[in-house]
């Protein structure tokens, strides 16, 4: 299950790498701007999805609950990027155009999106670390499961 779930990891790292390819595809495209970013909306639905996926089978396969943790704080920093466009869009007139004010905010979208990356290099990194040594898996928080120790 840690190979597996490490092997998901890596993906989830290519989806994020492909995001930030389609914001930029995004914003030199001469389309309007609802249709050049379609794209990148719609793989920051499939990545928010993924990454609720994969945080419910590292609880299933029992992983340490620091790395199911952070698999949710991905989810949660995908749903912050909507929350932030559309507190940028608040700031616009109602001609659509926006102001400083939401340039700025809008500004954190891609700031954002630098902090997803980095959690998810660090998710990568430890279950490949995890997949790669033959040390057990800690238990999730509230499994029930208990661990004994010996004491020379």
């Amino acid at each position: 299950m840690r190979k597996v779930f490490a092997a998901l990891a890596a993906v989830l790292m290519l989806a994020v790498a492909v995001q930030f390819f389609l914001a930029a595809m995004g914003s030199f495209d001469t389309a309007p701007k609802d249709e050049s970013f379609q794209p990148h909306r719609a793989m920051g639905n499939g990545i928010l999805l993924f990454a609720v996926a994969l945080t419910l089978f590292a609880a299933v396969a029992r992983l340490p609950g620091r790395l199911i943790g952070m698999t949710g704080l991905v989810a949660g920093l995908i749903l912050l990027q909507s929350v932030i466009q559309e507190l940028a869009n608040a700031f616009g007139d109602s001609s659509g155009s926006t102001s400083t004010a939401g340039e700025l905010v809008f500004g954190l979208h891609a700031v954002n999106g630098l902090l997803i990356a980095t959690v998810g290099g660090r998710i990568f990194l430890r279950a490949r670390e995890l997949a790669s040594s033959g040390a057990p898996a800690e238990t999730a928080p509230g499994s029930g499961a208990r661990t004994t120790e010996r004491t020379s």
